[in-house]
């Protein structure tokens, strides 16, 4: 079932603002990244912070809240683009299903847990039902270069 986790007024100023100046410079502070995707109702672009998972040599893109706008937005363009300072990549992306999420969920805490966690609204070392359970809950992409 879809899920949306909501951050705080801080969260969304602060602590995305942050990291999206340090990313504009060319820092990547907690791994974060900037992606611009394309509105699905405005057709605006829109830029967010977001920390790329690299595993078994393909990288991800997961969202930790759920069914944020960024997810939704990338969901109905399938394609944006990743910024740290002035390199820019054009990526298409790809949704998995529910059932190859658990691994690259549990990979993605492991990595960006400390800076995440909260965001899933799990336990430190989650167990198989609980990756499972995000997984039904998480988007998460396959970025195709």
């Amino acid at each position: 079932m879809p899920e949306y986790r909501k951050p705080s007024w801080a969260t969304r100023t602060l602590m995305n603002l942050i990291p999206a100046l340090a990313a504009r410079a060319g820092l990547s502070l907690a791994g974060a990244w900037l992606l611009t995707v394309r509105g699905r109702k405005t057709g605006k672009a829109h830029t967010i912070p977001v920390n790329p998972l690299t595993a078994n040599g393909a990288g991800y893109l997961v969202s930790p809240r759920g069914e944020t706008q960024w997810a939704r937005n990338l969901r109905a363009a399938g394609e944006a683009e990743l910024q740290l300072g002035r390199r820019k990549e054009r990526v298409r992306t790809v949704e998995l299903a529910d059932a190859e999420k658990p691994a690259l969920i549990g990979a993605y805490l492991e990595r960006w847990g400390n800076v995440t966690r909260s965001h899933f609204g799990t336990t430190k070392e989650p167990d198989d039902a609980e990756l499972a359970r995000l997984a039904a809950r998480t988007p998460v992409f396959r970025v195709i270069a």
